[in-house]
Formats: structure tokens, C-alpha cells, sequence
């Protein structure tokens, strides 16, 4: 019963052992893993406690698992561990205070491709985003994949994770955030004021933000489309946002005075 647990570049836990004293432990698990025919006996145990931390849960055929674990003794079970802790809400608006600036904080409702989420983070540290608030579900979390494609940028920035996007957006503006959903039909974004206590919702990569989500943002902007392609990728479409909030927030002017 193989444990497979490096921080930087491995964060897969294979074997029923290992899996289930990591869920007792508390250990951040982004998902488990469990082989098409194994739920039974301890199996169904582990899937119990997952489910008691609202772990989301695949059946997945035994060869995926012998690729996921490098072929380690995964005995039909394994489990994908976060690579650091996540923070709070608290967390974010606390390190905002003690840098004595307003707010600033990416929402993404539903990435689940971990090379964009990672971008986004590179994005966010590079331009001083205080915190990005992700869901528990149907999204990518902080995997290894993650932190290769933030070249490190996870280390230092405030990744909280929420059960619910929505509630999550009302707490923000229940703190004094200004909340921008980045869709289409909306004001182009450089000619909003963008330099006050903000946060920006960025959409998944197929469906963009959900519409209960767009409706508890207090505004939409949108970036050009000249092109045949109605979307840009979404890390992409992040950065170019990100850094009209920082260009903002930073009271830099472009050459012609705009």
C-alpha cells in the first residue's frame, strides 16, 4: 500500500490505508478515486468519509488508476491531495488591510482546466490580486498540475475555497466589493472605473459564468471580439482584465493621457 505524496510534483495518496487515514487526518482531498466494481467493504467506508467532507467522488476504470498512481499497490482506491492549505475569505481581506488597499479578488466559477487556474494565479501574484476564491465542485483545485502551471505563484497567494460561488459573491459585497462579472453584452471594460474595493468573476471554460452567478454581479464588462472567435481562452481573458484593474489601481495613464 503505496503512499504517492510529493508536494511540488506527485499528489496522489494510492491504497485504502493511506486514502483513509489521509480523510480522518483533515487533510485538504480534492477528489477520490475509486475502481468501477470496488465499492464494497472498506471501500464503501472511505467513500463515507468523503462524503461526510462533501469530497466529490469518481468511479473510474482500474487502468486509469495504475496511469493516475504509477502503477503503485492502489488496491481500487486513491485520492488527490491539495498541495497547501487553503484560506479564507477572512484571509484575504485581512492581508488587504494590512497592505492598506482596497480589496482586490479574482472569483472563478467553475475552471476546471488546472493549467488555466494556474495562469491565473501567475496573473493574479504578478499584479497584486489580494486573493481567488474558487468552488469546492465541478472545478479545479490545487494540484501539482497547478502549481507547475503557477510557476510557484500558489505559494504566495490566497486560494479560498467555498461551497457556494453566489454566497460567496454576497459576502463580498456584503464587505464593500464592487463585483464584476467578465461576459459578453457588457460595458467594454476600459471604460469603467475599476479603482475601487473590487472583485472580478471569471466563467469556465465551456460555459462561461452561470446565470445566477452574472445576476449577483453589480456589472459586466467585456473585452472586444474582432475576430471570427466570439471568446477568448479563460486565463487568457483574466490577464487582460487583471491588469486594467491594476493599471487602475495604480493611476497609470497611457501615453496619449487615456
Amino acid at each position: 500500500m503505496k503512499s504517492i505524496d510529493d508536494k511540488k510534483d506527485n499528489d496522489i495518496i494510492a491504497g485504502r490505508n493511506p486514502v483513509t487515514e489521509a480523510l480522518r487526518s483533515g487533510r485538504n482531498i480534492e477528489c477520490l478515486y475509486i475502481a468501477k466494481g470496488e465499492l464494497s467493504g472498506s471501500a464503501r467506508v472511505i467513500s463515507a468519509l468523503a462524503k461526510e467532507r462533501h469530497i466529490p467522488i469518481k468511479e473510474v476504470d482500474r487502468k486509469r488508476l495504475d496511469f493516475m498512481t504509477n502503477h503503485a499497490s492502489h488496491q481500487g482506491v486513491a485520492a488527490i491531495a491539495a498541495i497547501k492549505e487553503y484560506s479564507s475569505i477572512d484571509d484575504i481581506f485581512s492581508l488587504a488591510e494590512s497592505r492598506n488597499e482596497k480589496p482586490f479578488i479574482i472569483v472563478l466559477d467553475e475552471i476546471e482546466d488546472p493549467h488555466n487556474l494556474g495562469a491565473i494565479i501567475r496573473t493574479a501574484e504578478c499584479a497584486g490580486v489580494h486573493g481567488i476564491i474558487i468552488p469546492k465542485r465541478r472545478a479545479a483545485g490545487l494540484s501539482g498540475i497547478v502549481a507547475k502551471a503557477s510557476a510557484g505563484a500558489y505559494e504566495y497567494m490566497h486560494i479560498a475555497r467555498v461551497t457556494n460561488i453566489s454566497c460567496a459573491i454576497d459576502e463580498l459585497k456584503q464587505r464593500g466589493c464592487w463585483v464584476y462579472a467578465a461576459d459578453m453584452d457588457g460595458q467594454t471594460y476600459c471604460t469603467c472605473d475599476l479603482s475601487g474595493a473590487s472583485a472580478i468573476v471569471i466563467g469556465s471554460e465551456g460555459r462561461g459564468i452561470g446565470r445566477l452567478v452574472r445576476e449577483k454581479c453589480d456589472a459586466v464588462l467585456s473585452l472586444p471580439m474582432l475576430g471570427k472567435i466570439n471568446s477568448l481562452n479563460a486565463s487568457v481573458a483574466a490577464g487582460v482584465l487583471i491588469y486594467e484593474f491594476a493599471r487602475q489601481r495604480m493611476n497609470l495613464c497611457a501615453k496619449n493621457g487615456g
